[in-house]
């Protein structure tokens, strides 16, 4: 698989035929405000049909999603993208696709610490995204 970004403590690779469009100092300043400097985290950006796989294998749901994440234990985790979907849920909410990257990647960063859907992860998702001036699209529903 290629890489796109390799450091002590991020790992960015890709299976896709296009390369995601990521910003590597975004995602390492993510990285070391919501898990921490020394968390050793991994982002492998897939296609539909990897996703799909990932997703039945991991939790039996036979479609492919946006984002999956999975800690590994308190100080590693990985984080699975698929930016096909990506791209159909940013034109749900109505926003460009570098604009839903940052916040889903926002969102799986906060499950890997250890938080489920719930009032809980919507309210630190609200607080990362103030503070690293992102979007929180789920602002813009009804």
């Amino acid at each position: 698989m290629p890489i796109l970004l390799d450091t002590n403590t991020l790992t960015v690779t890709y299976s896709t035929k296009k390369v995601p469009p990521l910003d590597g100092a975004f995602l390492s300043h993510a990285k070391d405000t919501i898990l921490k400097k020394k968390y050793e985290l991994s982002i492998t950006c897939v296609g539909q049909a990897k996703m799909q796989a990932i997703n039945l294998k991991h939790r039996n749901i036979d479609k492919p999603t946006d984002i999956l994440s999975f800690p590994i234990d308190d100080s590693i985790g990985e984080i699975y993208l698929c930016f096909d979907m990506i791209e159909k849920k940013a034109k749900l909410f109505n926003i460009s696709t570098k604009e839903y990257t940052e916040y889903v990647l926002v969102h799986g960063m906060v499950h890997l610490l250890g938080l489920d859907h719930g009032d809980e992860m919507d309210a630190l998702e609200k607080k990362f995204t103030k503070r690293l001036h992102i979007l929180y699209p789920y602002r813009y529903t009804v």
